[in-house]
């Protein structure tokens, strides 16, 4: 198994870079590597403007806009993406929903919502978990019962991220409550404007509103905004989850934010020299740096395997890349506060941006982040399926247990 990037790899990479570092301004980039939080405008921007280079859905087929780039091609885009502190396509269209529709949907449904999700021309949500259905997804409540031409919709989302943009939303709902678990549930599309929709901001440790509640008091939904077949949603949303967790690895932005905490650690005094030069924090910076070598080593060999996989269908084994990636990116926060000390408590509120601390700090311009950040991350290993839950499914589909 050759893990070298070839040539024409190398190429690529270059082209990437360039076209992130010349077109994407650097304002929006600086946000990024800072750990500030992006505005609605900011992920527009950068969405918008890699739509126009065609990058926007790069890992679509390419008769809806993709690259037709190999899966090692696909991985620099993103390393490189997220070293750049490029803000990535909104994932709820591009990564999310919009594979889920292009494998479950209609050539109608196709037509109508793919071109708009492209071009972030409308913003979508995720209506998944709800209050006591979270790790345990598929316990969900949310009814949706069929009156003619309409499915009524009742009942109640939760952590529903950014839903105070949204224009659409993808939802489960219950379509057959006598049936098993996992069967029985649907996978829907409404306009989150529809009557009887309720979003409400939930207040988070951070300071932030980045995630909502949403409530749905007798909503009418068109029978033909029905993805994939009726009570079969289940389906779609294990395509779903399958495709998000390869990304949440994140191995770009965990690489990006060691090599500033290992800059950054260079300027903060400590014992009568750098904070980097103590032994103990050095040791953990490398403990960090070696462990994220053998992820990005384990996310090459899942990359390689991939090259001859003509399925379609995402590796059951990808739970490690989740698992591990997300514990890394919680290491890593850590550091951040550790290197940040009492600088780190101290941050303003700002109402315009997204959830609320890009405000000038009191104190180091660059520790102010720390502590937002930090509280942030603890959801990473909760979000895409809890960790607890990819453990489970490592010994299931992996190791056969």
């Amino acid at each position: 198994m050759d893990l070298r990037f070839s040539p024409e790899e190398n190429a690529f990479r270059q082209e990437v870079r360039s076209f992130f570092q010349t077109e994407i301004p650097l304002s929006i980039r600086s946000k990024s590597i800072e750990g500030r939080h992006l505005t609605k405008e900011d992920i527009v921007t950068t969405q918008k403007t890699l739509h126009k280079k065609g990058w926007a859905v790069y890992n679509w087929p390419k008769e809806w806009g993709g690259t037709e780039w190999t899966p090692v091609q696909q991985y620099i885009f993103l390393e490189e993406m997220q070293a750049n502190g490029v803000p990535p396509p909104l994932a709820f269209n591009t990564s999310m929903n919009g594979p889920v529709i292009i494998q479950f949907g209609t050539e109608a449904q196709k037509k109508k919502f793919l071109p708009r999700m492209a071009s972030l021309d409308d913003w979508w949500c995720q209506g998944f978990s709800e209050p006591g259905s979270g790790s345990d997804l598929a316990s969900l409540k949310t009814t949706a019962v069929r009156q003619g031409d309409h499915y009524i919709v009742n009942g109640q989302k939760t952590w529903t991220t950014l839903a105070q943009y949204a224009d659409w939303i993808f939802c489960l709902v219950r379509t057959d409550p006598n049936a098993k678990k996992q069967l029985g549930i649907s996978y829907i599309v409404f306009p989150m404007t529809s009557p009887g929709v309720t979003r409400r901001p939930i207040q988070l440790i951070d300071g932030g509103s980045e995630v909502n509640e949403v409530f749905f008091d007798d909503v009418k939904v068109p029978v033909e905004n029905l993805i994939g077949e009726e009570h079969r949603g289940w389906d779609c949303a294990k395509f779903l989850l399958g495709n998000e967790r390869f990304g949440i690895a994140r191995v770009g932005v965990s690489k990006m934010r060691v090599a500033r905490i290992k800059e950054l650690a260079k300027r903060v005094p400590s014992n009568g020299g750098s904070l980097m030069e103590d032994p103990q924090f050095a040791e953990k910076v490398a403990l960090a740096e070696v462990e994220l070598k053998a992820l990005e080593m384990t996310q090459m060999r899942f990359l390689a395997a991939e090259r001859g996989n003509k399925s379609g269908k995402p590796n059951p084994a990808t739970s490690m890349l989740k698992l591990k990636g997300s514990e890394i990116q919680q290491t890593v926060t850590e550091l951040l506060m550790e290197l940040a000390g009492p600088l780190a408590i101290p941050y303003a509120n700002d109402e315009d941006d997204m959830i609320g601390h890009n405000a000038p700090p009191i104190g180091a311009e660059w520790a102010a982040p720390a502590a937002p950040t930090y509280f942030n991350y603890r959801k990473v290993s909760i979000y895409g399926g809890s960790n607890e839950i990819q453990r489970n499914i490592l010994a299931k589909a992996v190791l056969g247990f």
